[in-house]
């Protein structure tokens, strides 16, 4: 860790359903970091940003000399919490060995309903009133804390001065269905995109799905490696560096004898085992949950419309940020999570997390950064969200991929904070 940096942790004690604040509860956890540089008292007498990360599922960035890179300039002006949202890092984590303890999948999706982001703002506004009683606080929302960020003006705006977000205007009345339309095209762009500026790595990848079909390859847990798992690759095709990472991927893929290396197969599985975060894969379809019917395994169905995404198409696609049924039987680390992804799928009912009047009228300053070729984030969508949420100033550009807010140093949050301000 910079040394430069002073860390205090933070554990709460929160309801696990806060409308029923007397029943079972969970733990909490944030860091605080101050620059100690900044002011004589280490900076606590700056104002609050709270971090709001990316995901469903992962947990807020552990900070260190360099990383992440945003949080030099924010130290500048800001102590920053960065916190563990509920069921991530040291935030009563789910995992598959926590899933396997619940006595019956109903069970286990009703626990997991409680993981969506009206629950996380809750567990904020807890957080803020602890440390900040009645004073209002800034967030910073990378991608799913975007999302967050859009409940958070729609349930409590009373506590946040400004709003900063990178990558995640949600659409407020998107489903799931209107969600994929838009980005399987984007993602096919960004595969056909990487191939082009790597044009021996189409072959590669159909080269690697035969061997696959052909035979029975194990990756370092035990779970088979099948083509459909391979294609998953693409998921980290939205960022900066995806092409270069897919690239060197392949590179060392096959052996002189022409078998999957070591190195290759353990990165595989490091990469689409959701040992981390399995959070992302079952709450992934959630976020787009707003009382209009289930979601009903939206990205399978429409990959089955989209001739393009055939297994048996040239060039192989690979898939980006969907979750199919597949994985839940396939992939080690979500098999506790089956019948009750089955069960989040099948809801019909889920409650709205956007709130579209309130967020007309609203009054927080809210600067947002949109991505404009954003693989995981839709643009359209997002510009569309930026047209009916008050006090919205958006900025929109093709410098950079969807992890812009760190690729560019503390360049995006100091533009952004600018625009809040009326600076920019």
């Amino acid at each position: 860790m910079n040394p430069a940096y002073a860390t205090v942790d933070h554990v709460f004690t929160v309801p696990l359903d806060h409308s029923d604040p007397h029943g079972p509860t969970i733990r909490v956890f944030a860091r605080e970091v101050t620059d100690q540089g900044r002011t004589g008292d280490g900076g606590r007498q700056l104002p609050w940003l709270l971090y709001l990360q990316g995901g469903p599922g992962g947990k807020s960035p552990r900070p260190s000399a360099g990383s992440p890179a945003w949080l030099p300039e924010a130290l500048k002006t800001h102590r920053v919490l960065l916190l563990d949202q509920r069921g991530t890092g040291r935030s009563t984590p789910v995992t598959a060995r926590t899933a396997a303890r619940f006595a019956s999948p109903a069970r286990l999706a009703a626990h997991l309903a409680h993981f969506r982001a009206d629950s996380i703002v809750a567990d904020a506004e807890l957080i803020r009133r602890q440390l900040c009683g009645d004073e209002p606080w800034e967030t910073l929302g990378q991608s799913y804390g975007g999302f967050i960020t859009l409940t958070y003006l729609s349930r409590a705006p009373e506590g946040l001065r400004a709003c900063y977000v990178t990558g995640g205007l949600p659409g407020l009345s998107a489903t799931a269905d209107d969600v994929y339309a838009c980005t399987y095209p984007r993602v096919r762009d960004r595969v056909l995109s990487c191939y082009a500026r790597y044009p021996d790595d189409a072959a590669r990848l159909h080269g690697i799905a035969r061997l696959l079909t052909a035979t029975d390859v194990r990756l370092p847990d035990g779970d088979r490696l099948t083509p459909h798992r391979l294609r998953m690759l693409g998921l980290v095709l939205g960022m900066g560096d995806g092409f270069e990472r897919i690239h060197w991927l392949l590179d060392e893929a096959l052996d002189e004898d022409g078998e999957l290396t070591d190195t290759f197969l353990h990165q595989v599985m490091a990469l689409t085992g959701f040992t981390d975060n399995p959070l992302f894969a079952v709450m992934q379809e959630t976020l787009y949950g707003q009382g209009a019917g289930p979601t009903g395994w939206a990205a399978s169905r429409a990959m089955a419309a989209i001739p393009e995404f055939d297994g048996e198409a040239d060039p192989l696609l690979l898939t980006g940020e969907m979750i199919y049924p597949w994985m839940f039987r396939e992939i080690r680390s979500l098999r506790p999570f089956a019948d009750a992804a089955e069960l989040l799928a099948e809801r019909p009912d889920w409650p709205p997390l956007y709130d579209p009047r309130r967020l007309a009228a609203n009054q927080v300053p809210l600067a947002a950064l949109v991505y404009h070729d954003d693989m995981y984030v839709d643009a359209g969508l997002s510009l569309r969200t930026a047209r009916e949420v008050g006090a919205t100033r958006v900025w929109v550009t093709n410098e950079w991929e969807h992890d812009g807010v760190t690729a560019s140093g503390g360049r995006v949050l100091s533009r952004l904070m600018d625009l809040a301000a009326g600076r920019a």
